[in-house]
């Protein structure tokens, strides 16, 4: 017999979760906010809403299947089966914090505060949620497919995201690497380097696009293509700023060896779940062979 699909929630704590973990009561939460011009109310309203949809979400969900709810702060230590169904109950980003401990399943985005969030990765409401879990679950969803980046040190260690992938010193003060790109390679000191996929370009990526001013075309969120641009390089006797700036497609990929110690590479912002380089070490940046895959009605 073989087992009923089990339903995974992804949510984070509400801010009025995270004030009463810091304060200990509603009592002293209230006067936090009231010395800061804040009221209680609208933070009260903003965890209802949340509270709302994942009980929306969780009655919609068939009684024989399983389900079970994971927090962001718990993602890197939650295992995903194959065969589960992500339901991602929050905001855009969080579908980003979730994609990279993916392997191809469906993910349904439901937004509980459509006044606050964009919804490109969360366009259901709480209300629209069985009728795409049915759709999931028949076989008739429509799926947009969106590109991840990959990185993958010399010893192994991999990192994929949805966004973005940085790489330079943990506090954005000068890295020292050598960049591989184009056929050419290029000593540099820089405040890091990004490399970012369609989704991505949106966000960081594209404050760093229009801050130099480039003429580079960004990518759709489907494209096999990324962008890359390095941050504030600094010009010396002994490095360059010639290669700022380019594209990846199809098995390209940015090698960058590090001759600072203790580089981090890390997705998303996501700084906590990093990977670490030490002088020398070799890191290859590429599109990475899965993707992100949205579910939508038929």
């Amino acid at each position: 017999m073989s087992l009923a699909p089990r339903i995974v929630v992804v949510h984070r704590r509400t801010e009025l979760d995270e004030l009463l973990a810091r304060h200990g009561t509603r009592g002293q939460a209230e006067f936090f906010l009231a010395s800061r011009g804040r009221s209680l109310d609208e933070v009260d309203q903003r965890h209802h809403a949340v509270e709302a949809a994942l009980a929306t979400v969780t009655v919609a969900i068939p009684i024989d299947w399983r389900r079970t709810q994971v927090e962001r702060a718990d993602l890197d230590r939650f295992l995903f089966t194959p065969e589960d169904v992500v339901v991602v109950v929050g905001q855009d980003g969080l579908v980003a914090n979730v994609a990279k401990y993916l392997e191809r399943q469906a993910v349904i985005g439901v937004n509980p505060e459509p006044d606050r969030n964009p919804g490109v990765l969360v366009p259901h409401s709480p209300a629209e949620f069985e009728a795409v879990l049915q759709a999931v679950a028949s076989g008739s969803a429509r799926y947009e497919t969106r590109t991840m980046v990959e990185a993958v040190l010399d010893d192994g260690q991999a990192l994929v995201a949805l966004n973005e992938i940085f790489v330079g010193h943990p506090s954005h003060q000068s890295a020292r690497y050598r960049l591989r790109a184009e056929g050419a390679e290029e000593r540099q000191s820089s405040s890091g380097l990004i490399v970012s996929t369609g989704t991505g370009s949106t966000g960081w990526c594209q404050s760093v696009w229009r801050q130099t001013h480039s003429t580079l075309a960004l990518p759709e969120p489907a494209d096999a293509r990324l962008v890359w641009f390095v941050r504030e390089p600094w010009p010396s006797p002994a490095t360059g700023t010639s290669l700022v700036e380019g594209e990846l497609e199809g098995d390209q990929a940015l090698l960058v060896v590090a001759e600072t110690d203790g580089l981090v590479v890390f997705g998303d912002g996501i700084e906590s779940d990093r990977l670490m380089l030490s002088w020398g070490q070799e890191i290859a940046i590429r599109h990475a062979r899965r993707g992100l895959h949205l579910a939508r009605a038929a």
